[in-house]
């Protein structure tokens, strides 16, 4: 069957659908390595330009489909290969700080993956130690991991909540995104100036008053995209 066959893909992705908790992949998915990739992915960029009209030939453009390729492959999708996964090790919370750790303002840059157009935004986690805490720089590594594939919000928002109470070896875990959709920005609507916020909270982030102090800490840092 053709996976074009039956489907609404217009409305479908207008309505923002996301399928699973996982980023789609098939079973295949790294089997060529990235230079092989980047050689198919120029060829087939070339073909989408030729097709738009643009002239190949033009200093300006002749390098861009391997620009795109390399851009695909080693940057903006680079979140797709599991090697490039950071190594986020726990340390024993010898010091016995038993607050809340909230690091907030983090910038990410991603991409729909129902139009391919950037997702830019910034992301606001905490966690209350169990036992385990992580260097800071590592939640922004974790951040930028998932962000850094073709992405629906509310997916990456547990994406990131997992990971982070996968790393710490605890529930007690909150995660708050606010993101402007450039497929909202820039085609259909064509609003440039709304948000979307997505949050997900695990452990002790169910309490409303330790939620509350959260939002707290972030609420002053929200709508400034």
């Amino acid at each position: 069957m053709s996976y074009k066959e039956n489907y609404d893909f217009d409305s479908l992705g207008d309505e923002h659908i996301g399928t699973s908790l996982e980023t789609p992949l098939r079973n295949d998915a790294f089997s060529l390595d990235d230079e092989t990739k980047i050689e198919i992915i120029e060829d087939l960029f070339q073909q989408i330009m030729i097709t738009l009209g643009l002239d190949l030939n033009d200093d300006s453009l002749k390098g861009t489909p391997h620009r795109v390729a390399k851009m695909y492959v080693q940057e903006i999708f680079s979140g797709l290969k599991p090697d490039n996964k950071p190594v986020a090790r726990a340390f024993t919370n010898n010091y016995k700080y038993q607050g809340m750790v909230v690091e907030k303002n983090i910038n990410f840059s991603s991409t729909c993956e129902h139009h391919f157009v950037p997702i830019i935004g910034h992301a606001h986690v905490a966690y209350i130690p169990n036992g385990n805490v992580i260097g800071l720089s590592k939640i922004n590594r974790i951040v930028n991991y998932y962000a850094k594939r073709p992405q629906v919000q509310e997916r990456m928002t547990k994406q990131i909540l997992n990971e982070l109470k996968s790393t710490l070896n605890t529930d007690n875990v909150a995660v708050v995104i606010e993101a402007k959709h450039f497929c909202v920005h820039s085609r259909g609507i064509e609003d440039n100036t709304s948000t979307t916020t997505t949050s997900e909270f695990s452990g002790k982030f169910l309490d409303i008053e330790t939620k509350k102090e959260f939002m707290g800490y972030v609420v002053n840092t929200l709508t400034k995209l």
